[in-house]
Parts: C-alpha cells; sequence; structure tokens
C-alpha cells in the first residue's frame, strides 16, 4: 500500500503519542520534502522538529519535481504531499486541512485524516479511541463534539 503524507496528521499523531500507529497500520509512509522542511520550521512543535531530524525507518521522504499551479492556493505541504500522492499513484493520501481535502478528493485521490487513522487505529484493537480523542481535544486539532460523540458511540456499539 502506498500511503503519502501530509504535516498534519504526523504532527497530531505525534503530539498525542500515537505515532506508531501510522506504521502498524500502513508499514510505511511516504513524504515529500516540502512536508518535512515545514516539520523542521522554527515554528513548529518541538517534538515534531526532534522526530524529523531522526526520522524512523518506516519514513520515506522523497523530492517532488513539479508542483500543479492549480494548487497554489494550498500551502506548500499540501501542495507537495498532493503532487506525491498523485504521482505515485497512492492508495491513500494522509492529509486534514479541510480545503486539501476536498482538491484532493476532486483529484480523485482516496483521503483518510488524523481522525480516520485513528478510528481504523481503533477498530484494529491497536488505541483507546476515546482516550486518544481526549488527548486530540487538548491540542488545538478543531474537531466538533458531536462528530466525537458519533464515533465514541458508533465505537461501544
Amino acid at each position: 500500500m502506498i500511503v503519502v503524507s501530509d504535516t498534519s496528521p504526523i504532527n497530531y499523531l505525534l503530539l498525542i503519542d500515537q505515532i506508531q500507529v501510522l506504521q502498524l497500520l500502513f508499514e510505511q509512509v511516504i513524504i515529500p520534502e516540502a512536508v518535512r522542511d515545514e516539520m523542521l520550521d522554527p515554528d513548529a512543535p518541538e517534538i515534531l522538529r526532534r522526530w524529523i531530524t531522526d526520522p524512523p525507518f518506516w519514513l520515506d521522504i522523497r523530492s517532488v519535481s513539479t508542483i500543479d499551479p492549480a494548487l497554489s492556493v494550498l500551502d506548500a505541504g499540501e501542495q507537495a504531499a498532493i503532487t506525491l500522492a498523485e504521482t505515485l499513484s497512492a492508495d491513500v493520501l494522509l492529509i486534514d486541512e479541510r480545503l486539501g481535502r476536498q482538491i484532493a478528493t476532486e483529484r480523485g485521490l482516496s483521503i483518510v485524516g488524523t481522525i480516520g487513522v485513528l478510528d481504523e487505529a481503533a477498530n484494529c484493537g491497536l488505541v483507546d479511541l476515546a482516550d486518544a480523542l481526549a488527548r486530540l481535544q487538548q491540542t488545538n486539532f478543531r474537531i466538533s463534539r458531536r462528530l466525537v460523540q458519533a464515533l465514541l458511540d458508533r465505537s461501544t456499539d
């Protein structure tokens, strides 16, 4: 399975101490250099900057040669992640930002966000969904209470 990620899912999974689920679910995750550069930005969370300076064996960093100008409404990481996902015919693009998700979907890419990753990890018995969502809500991740409740209700059925 080819999985490409934008910055956000990796960032939030690190912040809630659940980064291992990416390797457990997907074995390998590919990011473009632009995403690595966002992770190294001085304004990025320290945990993310430290993590990317010594990336795990399952993270593959690739260059992207040409970006479609139609993607210019997105940040550099999103542009590169979408481009790389298209170039590699990725099975999944991990992305959270609403506009990026919309554009990726319009371009025929299959997308999953941080919530989807946590939900799948919980379905596989890898995480406690209630705990992971509670931790996520303690970050600056935006998620509606209604969605959290729907996920929790479904997970207890």
